[in-house]
């Protein structure tokens, strides 16, 4: 009986591990899918020559740190102003739930020193994550809505932005095989629209 018992336990157990195997497979592969699907450089030269209120603006996010997790260097410029960036971030990808994803956003200190290091993202070993600030209450939520399809957003008033007269911005993204769509937006403190693209958000293609 106790053989019998202590067989029964086993099988339990087994059977368990494989259970939270697969579960734990599926979710590194939907992590992984996500990331990959961040990778790259992007352009919005389309969309600016369809519609002249839109800049041409490059995106680059490569992958940095790949030992400590999912971390990817983000640089945006005008298309006219590559080595002149306008935002420089670092941002940190990873589950929070079964259905739910995070990017942290991160500042780095002294932006200036990595411009148009995404071309060489292992110069980022020489810094650690006590030299980067997180911007808190900034993450953007995401969800998979579909095979290599994410959507997100912020909180409606929770990532606080003092630039151009805003109190907090709020961000939405759509982020697809072969592009990212990024509408960022600041309001001042009674919810009024300050600064950011009116129409819709950004259409960046991906160039590689």
């Amino acid at each position: 009986m106790r053989h019998l018992l202590a067989f029964s336990i086993l099988i339990i157990t087994v059977l368990s591990c494989k259970d939270a195997t697969k579960t734990e497979l599926k979710e590194d592969k939907e992590l992984k899918e996500l990331f990959a699907l961040m990778q790259g450089s992007f352009s919005s030269e389309i969309q600016s020559q369809v519609d002249s209120t839109y800049y041409n603006i490059v995106l680059h996010m490569y992958p940095i740190w790949e030992e400590k997790g999912n971390f990817l260097y983000v640089e945006q410029a005008q298309n006219t102003r590559p080595n002149s960036p306008y935002r420089q971030r670092i941002y940190e990808v990873k589950r929070l739930s079964d259905s739910t994803f995070s990017s942290a956003i991160y500042r780095l200190n002294t932006d200036s020193l990595w411009i148009g290091k995404w071309k060489n993202p292992k110069a980022f070993d020489s810094i650690t994550l006590e030299n980067i600030r997180i911007k808190e209450g900034c993450d953007v939520i995401l969800k998979k809505v579909a095979t290599k399809y994410f959507t997100g957003k912020t909180g409606d008033n929770t990532c606080v932005s003092n630039m151009n007269g805003a109190s907090f911005a709020r961000s939405e993204v759509e982020i697809l095989e072969d592009k990212i769509i990024s509408w960022d937006r600041g309001f001042d403190a009674n919810g009024t629209y300050v600064w950011g693209a009116e129409k819709s958000g950004y259409i960046f293609n991906k160039l590689d």
